[in-house]
């Protein structure tokens, strides 16, 4: 593409699309992703942007120390891609973005989700995940209102967090499980979701909601489990596992979940929630090592080489035993299956962290306002360590 002089691609799709007629507008639908430019946000991102090219995405991002734009490389000169790096809080800006894109959806993954930070700074978590959440549906209230909201929607991509914790006997979490989050993480995220019902019973917006389990897979910043322990492998530092690691979660390779997001969004009933997960719980101290396994094989280490770096620390306040959910709604409904195998997803995984340091450059460079954690400390302190999930 021939940009004029000083100008981005990003700026010149943005001067094109204002440049449109009404009518081009209406022949082209216009959805406002909002976080992706981050692990799970990215994914879904790439997967609209290559299979709808009738779609005009729009990525709205923040870009906080989690986010790299990076991630997009491989689709950001596409024609019906556009980044708008901005504040889902910022009531104003979004406002702007609703009056120049007309935007007729909204699938909304933005969002502040480390348990630790959150516990160290709940205030923060509650402005961009509750007041960011609440900006969009005031702003898209408004915009699509004069419509009755035809052929609009507004998804919400949450949490199996919000549901509270499970006993190791329990049955799974139902979409119709009451919520009772244990962290401010997930209360923030339990409290967007009643704000995006609420508007839906109260003013008609039509919304649909996920909750999902843990994901792992590419581009997942480097504070969670799965690349924490990958990393301190490779570089032979300890890894620190909460109280005797008998934490069990369920886990989903992220390529699957963008497609159920990709099925909910087209085939989803407005109104409605559905539960996402890949029926494959493990418990932490189980899966820790099965990632030194195929980890110590691709560095072509001895067999359990890694093994001596697993230390036991103090578990964290409110750490919930365990999350399940029951998909069958999500899988009679509308009939999607997890299709990763665990093994092969974790393998590819591994390989794609072992073969980039794409997220070493963010881990330097991004500013933040407390430290980076790429590992839990070995007590705890302020009642904050690293999320291991």
């Amino acid at each position: 593409m021939q940009l004029p002089e000083n100008m981005t691609t990003n700026q010149y799709k943005a001067d094109k699309w204002r440049a449109r007629s009404d009518l081009a507008r209406q022949n082209t639908r216009r959805i406002l992703i909002t976080g992706g430019c981050g692990f799970i946000g990215s994914h879904v991102i790439r997967l609209f942007v290559n299979t709808y090219p009738e779609y005009l995405i729009i990525n709205v991002d923040k870009l906080t120390y989690a986010a790299n734009p990076d991630y997009l490389k491989d689709i950001e000169d596409a024609p019906n891609y556009l980044f708008i790096q901005a504040d889902v809080a910022d009531y104003s800006k979004m406002e702007d973005i609703f009056s120049t894109y007309a935007p007729d959806s909204v699938i909304h993954l933005a969002a502040e989700s480390h348990v630790d930070r959150s516990i160290t700074d709940p205030f923060e978590f509650a402005r961009s995940n509750v007041m960011g959440t609440l900006t969009l549906l005031q702003c898209a209230k408004n915009a699509w209102k004069k419509e009755n909201y035809a052929n609009h929607i507004f998804y919400n991509v949450s949490t199996d967090e919000v549901y509270g914790a499970l006993g190791f006997d329990d049955g799974p979490f139902l979409e119709t499980t009451p919520y009772d989050p244990r962290s401010p993480y997930s209360a923030s995220k339990a409290s967007a979701d009643h704000f995006v019902r609420a508007f839906y019973h109260t003013y008609g917006l039509p919304i649909k909601i996920s909750n999902c389990s843990n994901n792992y897979g590419p581009y997942q910043y480097p504070e969670k489990l799965i690349p924490v322990v990958i990393y301190n492998i490779v570089d032979r530092k300890p890894l620190p596992i909460y109280g005797k690691g008998e934490n069990i979660r369920d886990w989903l390779y992220v390529e699957d979940h963008a497609r159920a997001i990709d099925l909910i969004f087209h085939k989803g009933l407005v109104g409605e929630t559905y539960n996402i997960g890949g029926n494959n719980e493990w418990q932490n101290i189980t899966l820790i090592h099965k990632l030194i396994e195929i980890t110590d094989r691709l560095l072509e280490r001895p067999a359990g080489d890694s093994l001596s770096l697993i230390s036991f620390v103090t578990d964290r306040p409110g750490h919930d035993l365990r999350y399940a959910l029951d998909i069958s709604k999500l899988q009679n409904q509308l009939g999607w299956q997890p299709q990763m195998p665990f093994d092969q997803g974790l393998e590819t995984t591994i390989r794609w962290y072992l073969d980039t340091r794409l997220h070493t450059q963010p881990l330097r460079t991004q500013p933040r306002t407390q430290p980076l954690r790429t590992q839990p400390r070995t007590q705890p302190q302020d009642g904050a360590q690293q999320k291991h999930t």
